[in-house]
């Protein structure tokens, strides 16, 4: 009879086994957070397959415990068009690396750590009452509370321009990710974060 693994062997297990590179193709251990602010939040943990089963969802906090790229699926599942589409969703981003590889010859979760870094605003504005009159107020935005804009207002960009055009769903949300990772302002997203720190700045 063989005797069940204790945790710790489990994880020393777990330890030793080299994951294979996402979608084939990326490997996650080369990818680096650049802000400080966010390293904590961004998941690069090596998984094979971005889609862990909502086995995270009824805990504090179990988000930070996902994949940034299944953050990024799921996020993109908000909108009509892909609501409780899981597998779509996943082709698209998945085709979106691709395209975000060819044209700029790296690794594309690089590139989206680099975009969410560009449009994750740091200062945003909260109401504040005073008797009958609301006053707004400028305030420091968490860094939990950061990604989960950048990666919003990433999905909403790409969605919102595949509106009236021709080009798939795939390609609007390479290029939203890809502009946001060189903090173009052409980027959905890093106008609107600028839109959100200008504000702010005006409510100090």
């Amino acid at each position: 009879m063989v005797e069940p693994m204790s945790k710790e062997e489990r994880i020393e297990l777990l330890s030793k086994v080299e994951m294979p590179p996402l979608f084939g193709k990326y490997d996650l251990s080369e990818v680096t957070v650049n802000d400080p602010g966010l390293v904590k939040y961004i998941n690069l943990s090596p998984v094979i397959l971005p889609h862990s089963e909502g086995r995270h969802t009824r805990r504090q906090f179990g988000k930070h415990k996902m994949s940034i790229v299944e953050r990024l699926i799921n996020n993109m599942m908000r909108t009509e068009d892909y609501t409780g589409k899981k597998v779509k969703t996943y082709k698209v981003v998945k085709g979106a690396f691709e395209i975000i590889h060819k044209r700029t010859k790296k690794n594309p979760v690089q590139v989206l750590v680099d975009a969410l870094s560009n449009a994750a605003p740091r200062e945003e504005i909260t109401r504040l009452q005073f008797g009958g009159i609301s006053v707004q107020k400028a305030v420091d935005t968490s860094s939990a509370r950061r990604l989960d804009i950048a990666l919003r207002n990433l999905c909403r960009g790409a969605v919102k321009s595949t509106y009236k055009s021709k080009k798939s769903v795939e390609q609007c949300l390479a290029e939203e990710i890809i502009l946001a990772s060189r903090g173009d302002m052409n980027s959905w997203a890093v106008g609107k974060k600028e839109e959100m720190e200008r504000v702010a700045a005006s409510s100090r």
